[in-house]
């Protein structure tokens, strides 16, 4: 009996020094998935979307699934900016022979490791913009056309020769071409007010950066999620999105084949390791089309 109360006792004192310090990650998730949903504002909002709401509609759907997990965007980012010179079949295959352990909402987006640089740099934004999605996603999506709305009537956001803008009554932004996405680079602080006197709006938005994304990604999504803008429906690989903030920590949504998030350890990295370079970065950030600077690297 005596052992048994010694034991009892000692599993007690495990237990409390194992709350104190935070070792039961388990006790803090119960306590987090009963916390009370966000509310921001309009005006919130239109800032929080601003930088992203001129978008291809194809990659504003990937990134606001993305950023429902803002705790893996992290890593993410630097696994793809370490794999950048994969592309096509390459990358999809590397995606999926490393048994990733991030949600493919997250994997969805290694192809384009400068718009999860931007996520990345800034986590208190994104987390932010990922909770909105989760608890107000109607409100996000009227949020995004507001500053379209605006970025259009001062002419900044119009067809050109890499998307296509929508007359309305809801403004859709579509890739000319569908397999080759187009990451936009404009100054949010300019594109949602009016030009000043002499001001060339043609250039306010630039288009100059890229990703070829084929059939090979079709599995996490591309080519197969969409917004419904005016029922404010939302579709990831043609399913509709059923994560919201009260199931945000159960709800697995249904993707392609083969498409999973592996909850063991990742195999053993098959494929070199090549950081971009700051000229590469910089490119993106100035709007100038992307040259990659290093040859296929071999092991």
């Amino acid at each position: 009996m005596r052992v048994s109360k010694l034991i009892t006792k000692i599993l007690s004192t495990v237990l409390t020094v194992a709350l104190l310090v935070g070792w039961l990650p388990a006790a803090g998730l119960a306590q987090d998935q009963g916390a009370p949903p966000p509310s921001f504002s309009p005006d919130q909002l239109d800032k929080l979307v601003s930088r992203i709401a001129l978008y291809p509609d194809p990659l504003l759907a990937q990134l606001l699934a993305a950023a429902t997990f803002p705790d893996q965007i992290p890593d993410a980012t630097k696994w793809a900016d370490e794999h950048h010179y994969l592309t096509g079949d390459q990358l999809a295959t590397a995606i999926t022979e490393d048994h990733l352990p991030w949600d493919p909402a997250v994997q969805a987006m290694l192809p384009f490791p400068t718009v999860l640089d931007t996520m990345a740099s800034d986590m208190d934004w994104t987390t932010d913009l990922g909770n909105a999605f989760l608890a107000q996603r109607q409100d996000v999506m009227d949020a995004v056309q507001r500053m379209r709305q605006k970025a259009k009537d001062f002419g900044y956001l119009r067809t050109n020769g890499q998307i296509v803008v929508s007359g309305g009554p809801y403004i859709e932004i579509a890739p000319v071409n569908p397999a080759f996405i187009c990451v936009p680079f404009y100054d949010p602080f300019v594109v949602y007010a009016a030009p000043r006197p002499g001001f060339v709006v043609g250039g306010a938005i630039g288009f100059g950066f890229g990703v070829t994304i084929g059939t090979f990604f079709r599995p996490w999504g591309w080519g197969y999620s969409r917004f419904d803008w005016g029922a404010h429906g939302f579709y990831i690989y043609n399913r509709p999105w059923g994560r919201v903030w009260g199931n945000r920590f159960a709800y697995v949504h249904a993707y392609g084949p083969g498409v999973r998030r592996w909850d063991g350890p990742r195999r053993a990295e098959g494929h070199a390791l090549v950081q971009r370079s700051e000229r590469e970065r910089n490119a993106w950030r100035e709007g100038r089309a992307h040259v990659e600077e290093h040859p296929h690297p071999h092991r």
